[in-house]
């Protein structure tokens, strides 16, 4: 009930989507356009993409924005997800069902980059092209455990994130959300404060699993994973996942493609929404 009354305070930000420049229109276009496949990162939810869902739309393309497990209006709880397996199911799902001929484009943001690698492991002949918005992107050559110390590593401080010890306090955190001092100042820096308001109501626990538990579900292939097309794209101004860090990334598992998107913050999607979407549509062209 709590997550219904959150939803129905995003009606109200729709609203402020005429600022994009959008015209509304009595009939949506015709959906003759690709179909783009949106994955969230840590914490966030579909609705993280609601301003680029709009314009990728409007620009006549389908639109998939899928909640992860415990996730925006996902029914589980973060405490009801026994591995990363249940995170990555819904995707998983969605893949399974789509028509043996259809291919999308998937795009990661963030944590939504493990997401996407296990799909390109599971269902490469389903998708045209991988994009990683600001996204983690393990490979064959680049496992978690490797990819998961590195990204400690450059980590800044957590601030006021809010971490839950489900299994005792000498034993890892086994959730996380991000605080408002640390959503404010390194997630969304540069995004208008209405869509960090709009986090502050919709936000939810990330269920935080076991180098062990993430490793085996992400297991990559040369041949599965490594046949899927691959765009990295940088934000310029990230404090969380680091522009040398996104730099090292794409050394250690080079892509087929980056773009670089300047003065964007973690939120690219927020921050810099025509940008993106003005890049996944020439990247769609290049490569489907």
């Amino acid at each position: 009930m709590e997550l219904s009354k959150k939803y129905f305070m995003l009606i109200s930000f729709f609203i402020m989507l005429s600022s994009l420049g959008i015209e509304s229109t009595k009939e949506e276009p015709p959906r003759t356009g690709k179909h783009f496949m949106l994955i969230h990162g840590a914490c966030l939810g579909a609705w993280s993409w609601y301003k680029l869902e709009t314009l990728l739309k409007s620009s006549g393309h389908n639109v998939t924005a899928l909640d992860l497990g415990a996730s925006g209006i996902n029914p589980l709880q973060s405490n009801d997800l026994q591995s990363s397996s249940d995170y990555f199911k819904p995707l998983r799902d969605f893949m399974e069902a789509l028509p043996f001929h259809e291919r999308v484009i998937l795009v990661g943001h963030s944590y939504g980059g493990y997401a996407i690698s296990q799909a390109m492991e599971y269902f490469p002949s389903k998708i045209s092209i991988a994009v990683f918005a600001i996204a983690y992107m393990p490979g064959p050559t680049l496992n978690y455990s490797t990819l998961n110390q590195m990204s400690v590593s450059q980590q800044g401080p957590q601030l006021d994130n809010h971490f839950t010890y489900g299994q005792g306090p000498n034993n890892p955190p086994t959730t996380l959300i991000f605080g408002p001092l640390y959503s404010a100042l390194d997630l969304f820096p540069l995004s208008p404060i209405e869509d960090l308001t709009l986090a502050a109501l919709l936000l939810r626990p990330l269920r935080l699993f076991s180098d062990e538990d993430l490793s085996k579900q992400l297991m990559l292939s040369t041949k599965k994973y490594g046949s899927v097309k691959r765009v990295f794209i940088i934000a310029e101004k990230d404090k969380v996942i680091k522009r040398d860090f996104q730099l090292w990334m794409i050394e250690r598992n080079p892509p087929n493609d980056v773009v670089e998107i300047k003065g964007s913050d973690h939120m690219v999607m927020m921050s810099k929404t025509i940008e993106l979407w003005s890049h996944l549509q020439a990247i769609a062209e290049k490569y489907s």
